[in-house]
């Protein structure tokens, strides 16, 4: 009897040490008007309000106005008084695993990639969980949606746009399978450094790989123009979307040749909708961009160059060169996942490189939201937009300002806490009691 109660005490001491690192649960719904007053608002459409009165009702933006001008009663509101500080739109992660890896090294944990080259019926949102201890540690700086994309193969599978405070992924999804994602063969390989290997190598099996896309997507195109297929194909029937344009073709490449290449030929196939991911080299062929109204979804900023020739800052002038050529850009965060949390800041570094804070800003607000195709709903603090927004008490592309106050999804009022604060109430009350 004494093994069994000893074993009981240690299931109840697991339980409760679980139970007290459990992710927050989401926000309650709204229930009644909120008015931020008198914020420094940023628009995220490049402009700003010095003094702005924000209110909104059921999870919809009601009214952004100048408080100087403008007069409202609110006395059924609950008012917010935001004098000194700033606030934003939600932030935008483009092309993330959020959601679909915990711990890189634990593969139990990593539900992002698919085995197989060729997984256009693969749907990230299905495996998004929203109980990632990942997740609160993004919203507390600022970063409220997730383009949550799959990797791996050729097609890696399609992407969807997910809010960060949910019970479920059903509650999640703001967007479903808005886009296919296309990792173009590359004409060179990196150096195999376990051999010793500095220098890049040619890819041998270009030619093949590049033709086994060219069949897939003739194949797609064909299946697209029957109207009723005697046999359904899982994969045919995820591309339909490409070729009536209800979904992007994201296509991941990043030398100049294979992005002009893999365009062109995504444009001879009747794709619509081409946004290109990565370029590393897109300056290289601005031009041609800029002709084809290709949107790009550049990597962070916080690296070195992909070729030893660039200047060492050249990511970081990047988003402002693409943005002079005028091209459409929007800035991700793609590298390990819990890296997604610093997307400010390595917008912040664009900024500061002749981009300009606002222009910066749009940069992850009202730019990958029109190249996802939901800036009808986010990406701006307008009358009618969904209530996603932050407080902060500083600048929230900077690392010493980004200090959240508030923030709304939807505009439920989330939980700004992840187990960084509390292990450090953990540790801060151990060392307050000796």
């Amino acid at each position: 009897m004494k093994l069994f109660k000893c074993i009981g005490i240690l299931i109840l001491s697991v339980l409760s040490f679980f139970a007290k690192a459990q992710v927050p649960a989401p926000g309650e719904v709204q229930s009644k008007p909120i008015a931020i007053m008198n914020a420094y608002a940023h628009l995220g459409n490049g402009e700003v309000i010095e003094n702005s009165v924000i209110t909104f009702e059921n999870g919809i933006i009601t009214n952004v106005a100048d408080a100087t001008v403008i007069r409202l009663d609110l006395s059924n509101f609950r008012v917010i008084k935001a004098e000194g500080m700033h606030v934003y739109p939600g932030l935008i992660a483009s092309n993330t695993i959020i959601g679909l890896e915990e711990i890189a090294a634990v593969r139990a944990t990593r539900d992002q990639d698919e085995t197989g080259d060729f997984n256009p019926n693969v749907r990230a949102l299905i495996a998004y969980n929203t109980d990632s201890e990942i997740i609160p540690t993004t919203r507390f700086n600022g970063v409220l949606y997730a383009q949550t994309t799959p990797r791996g193969g050729r097609i890696s599978g399609s992407s969807s746009i997910m809010n960060l405070d949910a019970w479920n992924w059903e509650d999640a999804v703001l967007k479903n399978d808005e886009g296919i994602h296309l990792n173009w063969p590359s004409r060179l390989r990196y150096p195999r450094w376990w051999l010793g290997e500095t220098e890049w190598r040619e890819n041998e099996d270009y030619d093949k790989q590049y033709e086994e896309v060219q069949i897939f997507f003739k194949d797609a195109a064909s299946y697209f123009e029957i109207q009723n297929p005697e046999t359904t194909n899982l994969k045919l029937e995820a591309m339909k979307g490409l070729f009536d344009g209800s979904k992007s073709l994201y296509i991941h490449t990043d030398r100049a040749k294979e992005i002009v290449q893999s365009i062109q030929f995504a444009l001879e196939m009747g794709i619509e909708q081409v946004v290109l991911v990565g370029g590393d080299e897109a300056y290289y062929v601005k031009d041609f961009l800029k002709e084809n109204e290709i949107a790009v979804i550049l990597e962070e900023t916080l690296r070195l160059p992909s070729r030893t020739a660039d200047p060492v800052d050249l990511p970081c002038q990047l988003p402002n060169l693409l943005h002079q050529a005028g091209i459409k850009v929007a800035i991700g965060q793609w590298g390990e996942v819990m890296q997604v949390r610093n997307l400010p800041f390595s917008v912040g570094t664009a900024a500061a490189y002749g981009l300009g804070k606002e222009e910066a800003l749009k940069m992850v607000t009202l730019n990958p939201a029109q190249i996802m195709g939901v800036d009808d709903k986010i990406g701006s603090l307008e009358k009618g937009k969904i209530a996603s927004l932050v407080v902060s008490k500083g600048d929230i592309l900077d690392m010493e300002g980004n200090k959240p106050e508030y923030v709304f999804i939807e505009g439920r009022q989330v939980t700004l806490e992840a187990h960084q604060q509390r292990l450090y109430k953990k540790f801060k009350d151990k060392f307050d009691q000796e």
